[in-house]
């Protein structure tokens, strides 16, 4: 996980341990797994999309094409 990510997790579970409920553990820990999935598939998604499209598009995306 990365490093934000982490420090968030240790601090909600230690958060929900001093409230008494650490039921909540196993969600956190699944909210901090399916975060980090998201990060992965929008950098992922933004690293093909800035190689589908030539430099003169992504600089004047409002050109048109004929």
């Amino acid at each position: 996980m990365s490093a934000r990510i982490d420090a968030w997790l240790a601090a909600a579970c230690a958060d929900a341990e001093r409230r008494g409920l650490p039921e909540l553990k196993p969600l956190l820990e699944s909210l901090a797994r399916s975060t980090i999935g998201l990060r992965a598939a929008e950098a992922q998604l933004d690293d093909r999309m800035a190689s589908a499209s030539p430099a003169a598009d992504r600089a004047n995306p409002g050109a048109a094409t004929s």
